[in-house]
């Protein structure tokens, strides 16, 4: 058995060439990272995550995340229609995503943007329920509202998905695990600090949690270098799929239980929530 990294952009230009990132992958594999789902962010980005997924080995989501609404337009959710439908048997693809609100980023905030958000983030729920596939959601500060709009649209079968780097109350956690959601935990949970994340960690289900890195963002706290050290020079430590095992240990002891069995109930939570996982392990 492997690991699975739910949630990992290994399209993103920090990772470099694709040489480089070739490198990145290989090193995640020798760390016992099987398997990564790698999101897309926008229309740009599409062919490169299915170029990806499909040289490695590995599968792959296609949406526009929130971050990428503020210039996203409409003929992206008509292309992105189109590709669902054009790819809808191909096993790599496993979800509409990355997709969601995120009311943390001021600029996002405006009552012009949110509303936009929305539009987008309902449209492209409705997308993954005729396609019959599940969705990763991007969750800042925006709970309540993703919550309400799965509500509203889901599919005939009910929702599978991830909430990506979940970071909410207890009792938005149950609602998400109630939809048919897992909760995607990462490099933050590594972080003494993070008291509430450190504790739902510890608290939910275990059947609820898959693990992420969001590489290369979320760095875990052996990666991550404060502001003022990086404005004094000291380089920031890059996130990479291959801190997945670690992660993974910091989650074990918070649960005070074994790390293959963790392994084991991930791997399955994985496909829980991705399906069509399955057929690629």
């Amino acid at each position: 058995m492997v690991w699975i990294d739910t949630h990992c952009h290994l399209d993103a230009p920090e990772f470099g060439s694709d040489q480089e990132a070739d490198g990145l992958r290989r090193a995640a594999r020798e760390a016992g990272v099987g398997h990564c789902v790698i999101p897309s962010v926008e229309a740009g980005n599409w062919d490169k995550v299915r170029a990806l997924a499909q040289r490695w080995g590995d599968s792959y989501c296609l949406g526009i995340h929130p971050l990428y609404v503020p210039q996203a337009s409409e003929a992206d959710l008509q292309a992105l229609a189109v590709l669902l439908r054009k790819h809808r048997d191909d096993p790599g693809l496993v979800a509409v995503g990355e997709i969601g609100l995120d009311f943390f980023v001021p600029a996002l905030c405006t009552p012009t943007l949110r509303e936009k958000q929305e539009f987008f983030y309902r449209a492209q729920l409705q997308l993954a329920a005729d396609a019959g596939l599940p969705v990763v959601v991007h969750v800042r500060r925006s709970a309540d509202r993703l919550l309400k709009f799965l509500r509203q649209i889901r599919p005939k079968t009910g929702w599978t998905g991830i909430a990506h780097a979940f970071n909410g109350s207890l009792v938005q956690a149950q609602a998400f695990i109630d939809l048919g959601f897992k909760l995607g935990f990462g490099g933050a949970l590594t972080f003494e600090r993070s008291l509430q994340l450190r504790r739902l960690a510890q608290i939910l289900p275990l059947e609820a949690l898959v693990l992420e890195t969001d590489a290369p963002d979320i760095p875990p706290h052996w990666l991550y270098t404060t502001a003022q050290a990086r404005q004094d020079g000291a380089p920031q430590g890059r996130n990479t799929p291959a801190e997945i095992p670690r992660i993974a240990h910091v989650l074990s002891q918070l649960r005070g239980m074994e790390v293959l069995e963790l392994q084991a109930a991930v791997w399955r939570n994985a496909q829980t929530a991705l399906p069509k996982l399955a057929a690629l392990m």
